[in-house]
């Protein structure tokens, strides 16, 4: 049976897990912080940390972030981060509930609209989120990192 839902504190190891697929030079930490900000995530408002269980185990998770907003009528809008399957059950439908699922629960908080970015250059992945609903010309995405 596969399940969509928030992410507990007892889906830490496996949400690891995924995030080592999705990012794998980041570095393990040993000192506590990756605990203390899962955490923090849990814990924060308007933040909801999405996992897809199958069978007791963690196979795919999104984060959704609400955002309150003035415009639009004071709508809310949606940002959607850290998408990821396993790599065992990519191809398998899991990818297209999740996406689903947590649109649903965007849509659910009064979100008039929802975003992503992707740093994949890969066509499979931009084909992927058109075809979860996505527009890929919609928006224009810069980014800006510390120097």
């Amino acid at each position: 049976m596969t399940v969509f839902r928030v992410a507990g504190p007892g889906d830490f190891d496996q949400i690891l897990r995924l995030y080592r697929q999705l990012n794998p030079t980041d570095p393990v930490l040993d000192d506590g912080t990756d605990a203390a900000a899962f955490k923090q995530i849990l814990d924060s408002p308007g933040l909801s940390l999405f996992v897809l269980e199958d069978r007791g185990t963690v196979v795919a998770s999104a984060y959704l972030n609400v955002i309150p907003n003035l415009t639009r009528s004071a709508a809310p809008y949606a940002v959607i981060e850290n998408v990821i399957v396993d790599q065992a059950f990519r191809g398998s439908g899991f990818g297209k509930r999740l996406m689903a699922s947590t649109l649903q629960a965007a849509w659910n908080a009064g979100c008039y609209k929802a975003m992503l970015m992707t740093g994949s250059r890969d066509p499979a992945t931009h084909g992927f989120y058109r075809a979860c609903g996505f527009a890929g010309d919609a928006k224009t995405a810069y980014l800006a990192r510390p120097s």
